[in-house]
């Protein structure tokens, strides 16, 4: 066997099918390929975002498809598995209430085919959100982390999807702070980015 034909370790494939997907996903989210998109259909088409997310479907199940043999490194035993399964339907419950805040339609792409007048975009600054910038980054990560049976698949997934949801957050920024300007910049200077901050009262001196 030459080196030519010696294959690529399952995790390999697994690490280079995500960054293929983290890189398709963030360039049909830019402002640049929707534009171009929009000039080319003489504006943006009304199912664009839902054929974002469909595709981003079928994208992210081809990368979960590789090293689907990986090895178990570890598994909560007993009532931890349950105490585990709980914290990642919390964590389910808030994303769910996070999407509710920003318009649930909008991120599946279902509003786009309403009829009627949009309504203009509006920075949502309360509930999760008071918490941290990306409360959605935030608790994806967290019921990631959640699962009682690690593989090292689920285990590369979570760092992978950690370090994306980063820089995805970076390049989020910049669009909101093109769009709501000063409201966000003070937005985001009293609200942590993704961690939320710990804040210590001090006692009063007497």
């Amino acid at each position: 066997m030459t080196l030519e034909e010696v294959p690529l370790p399952d995790y390999c494939v697994f690490i280079l099918r995500f960054l293929v997907f983290a890189a398709v996903h963030s360039l049909f989210a830019t402002t640049g390929v929707k534009g171009a998109v929009a000039r080319l259909c003489h504006g943006e088409p009304r199912g664009y975002r839902l054929a974002y997310n469909l595709s981003s479907l079928v994208l992210f199940g081809w990368v979960m498809a590789a090293f689907r043999s990986s090895p178990v490194l570890y598994f909560a035993p007993g009532v931890w598995s349950l105490v585990m399964y709980l914290g990642q339907l919390v964590c389910a419950v808030i994303l769910v209430d996070c999407l509710r805040r920003t318009g649930a339609g909008d991120f599946l792409g279902i509003s786009q085919f309403g009829a009627g007048r949009a309504e203009s975009p509006r920075l949502v600054t309360d509930g999760y959100y008071a918490m941290v910038r990306h409360p959605l980054y935030l608790f994806s990560t967290a019921f990631l982390l959640l699962n009682p049976v690690m593989t090292a698949q689920w285990l590369l997934l979570t760092c992978l999807a950690a370090a994306y949801f980063v820089v995805g957050g970076l390049i989020e920024e910049r669009r909101l702070l093109k769009e709501f300007g000063d409201e966000y910049r003070r937005y985001r200077h009293r609200t942590p980015f993704i961690i939320p901050a710990v804040r210590v009262r001090r006692p009063h001196s007497p």
